[in-house]
């Protein structure tokens, strides 16, 4: 069976109790999992979403600008975007640029294509990551490594699941926001199916790395 988020979240704590710690060159402390795999059966794991705030990086990936200075977040641009971006606000991280833009071939198009031309198949992928990451996550003062590796998408039983595969999330931010989007996606996607009987189905979330944070040791308690 399954793991759910309130299982991940009893997986977290329990580390927590028993002081199983990570520690990374700054010596800050992490509690990871390796390996995660769960249904993403909840909008948060930790924390509340900031409604605000996602729907302020939705329209920034629909823009695919690739500068974090035109997130259009009242707030000020979020301190994790400006330390992944070089002096002038320029980021790899721009979802919407990595599948809707034609540098990276459509991927969203060719998934539409793929799912209503052969909707039981396991060809419909958006590849986030690339080989090139490994120059271009320092491109210039850039400090970003896309965390999404790949979304798979299933059509069964008149349902559209998600499987998102991701290098490394961090529980408290990256999830909810993160997921945001996945659900933001599928739910495109049914749209554009425009088949009456196609609904949104589950979001499978398998990380690499899922981690807490030291400075967020709180909420886990």
């Amino acid at each position: 069976m399954m793991l759910n988020c309130a299982q991940m979240r009893e997986i977290f704590r329990d580390k927590l109790a028993a002081e199983e710690f990570t520690i990374d060159k700054t010596g800050c402390k992490t509690i990871e999992i390796i390996g995660a795999s769960f249904l993403a059966d909840e909008e948060a794991i930790f924390g509340t979403p900031s409604k605000e705030y996602i729907d302020a990086e939705i329209k920034w990936y629909e823009s695919m600008s690739t500068n974090v200075n035109d997130i259009p977040y009242p707030n000020g641009v979020p301190g994790a975007w400006k330390h992944a971006a070089n002096e002038h606000g320029e980021t790899n991280s721009n979802y919407g640029y990595l599948i809707f833009s034609d540098t990276y071939h459509y991927q969203y198009e060719n998934v539409l294509e793929e799912l209503k031309s052969n909707p039981d198949g396991r060809r419909a992928t958006m590849v986030y990551n690339r080989p090139s990451i490994w120059v271009d996550y320092n491109d210039q003062g850039k400090n970003d490594f896309i965390c999404t590796n790949a979304v798979s998408y299933y059509v069964r039983d008149n349902q559209l699941h998600a499987v998102v595969q991701m290098r490394s999330n961090d529980v408290v931010f990256g999830y909810k926001n993160d997921r945001a989007w996945s659900q933001y996606v599928l739910d495109k996607l049914v749209a554009d199916i425009a088949d009456e009987n196609l609904t949104a189905g589950q979001i499978i979330w398998q990380v690499q790395n899922l981690h807490v944070y030291e400075r967020h040791f709180e909420m886990v308690k």
